[in-house]
């Protein structure tokens, strides 16, 4: 009776995973098929029961999954085309199972794909539409004397700060929507030693004398990658170290080698942040205080810049914060993206 009721069980979990939407395969410790549903023969092109025994990464040699199914450590794998139906795209993950099988999970995930290509465009598009009415109402506020009109000159003068506030965001949602559609970058020497100089006048003239700003630079190195796009992610690290240092506090720019390549940071004495908002900083729009950052002139989007440019040079962020302590943002490069800085590209 035991044995009827496993064997009844069995059946059942079987076939309800056949119904399932996303492909499930069984693999052995050798990464051997041992059994997969409907949807896996739908998105993998898995065909019963000529591929139950065969090696997985042998029937999927034609795509991406081969290359990660040999990697020893097995991320998941978003977004890659699926091998049954090339119109589509997937998810995939692999999971341990029983005595060292696996069980591979892969999901359809062009619906969400296209949402997001929808908002990207939609994002753009607006953008874009906006920008010329923006830029004729900032033309027509800044044709306005304030000394005409004394009683209106503060209306005036907030009216123009808004209007390029919201020039600022149209731009930076423009760069935003070119970053997220860009795969890659046009490799450049760009130069560390002026690029640094050029972030602490930058950073001087935003503080206007109300923080001390330094740079220290101990790597002798060099940037392969975009000079406007580096530029702009740097710089966005250093504004915003100065909006949100106090007067008299201090900002330290930072270039050095690290055991991962080169670390570029940015260290302030500000209000700093609290453990709770660090993983959601780069996101869109996020704000941990949003009188504080409209005060001071943010967009809300320059985290999200800098985190897309990072990405497209093969580098991450680090976010180091205390309340009250000030933050340290670190920009770690590899080594593949360093240039020695007395040396040709060619020669190095």
């Amino acid at each position: 009776m035991r044995t009827q009721r496993l064997a009844s069980s069995l059946r059942d979990l079987r076939r309800t995973a056949s119904q399932l939407p996303d492909a499930v395969v069984l693999l052995d410790p050798d990464q051997r098929v041992r059994w997969f549903n409907h949807a896996a023969e739908n998105l993998l092109g898995l065909r019963a029961p000529n591929d139950r025994g065969a090696p997985l990464e042998e029937r999927l040699q034609a795509s991406e999954l081969a290359d990660w199914l040999r990697q020893k450590e097995h991320e998941p794998l978003h977004d890659t085309v699926a091998p049954g139906r090339p119109d589509s795209q997937i998810s995939v993950s692999l999971l341990p199972f029983g005595r060292r099988q696996q069980v591979l999970l892969a999901r359809d995930t062009s619906h969400v794909t296209r949402l997001e290509q929808m908002r990207r465009d939609f994002v753009a598009n607006v953008s874009h539409e906006l920008r010329t009415p923006l830029t004729v109402i900032h033309g027509y506020l800044e044709l306005l004397d304030p000394a005409d009109a004394p009683a209106l000159a503060p209306v005036l003068g907030e009216m123009r700060a808004q209007s390029r506030r919201m020039g600022q965001i149209v731009e930076d949602l423009l760069t935003l929507s070119r970053l997220e559609t860009q795969h890659h970058v046009e490799d450049e020497r760009v130069p560390m030693a002026p690029l640094l100089g050029t972030l602490r006048k930058e950073a001087e003239a935003l503080s206007q004398g109300r923080h001390h700003v330094s740079v220290e630079a101990d790597a002798d190195l060099d940037l392969l990658g975009s000079p406007k796009d580096l530029h702009s992610a740097l710089s966005n690290l250093v504004s915003n170290a100065v909006r949100y240092t106090p007067a008299g506090g201090s900002i330290t720019i930072r270039w050095r080698r690290s055991s991962e390549g080169a670390t570029y940071s940015v260290t302030d004495t500000g209000y700093g942040i609290p453990a709770s908002h660090l993983t959601r900083l780069t996101e869109r729009f996020y704000r941990v205080s949003s009188s504080r950052s409209r005060g001071t002139g943010g967009t809300g989007l320059g985290l999200s810049i800098v985190k897309h440019v990072l990405n497209l040079h093969q580098a991450r962020l680090g976010i180091e914060s205390e309340p009250g302590r000030g933050s340290t943002f670190s920009c770690y490069f590899a080594p593949e993206r360093l240039l020695s800085a007395t040396r040709s590209r060619d020669e190095s």
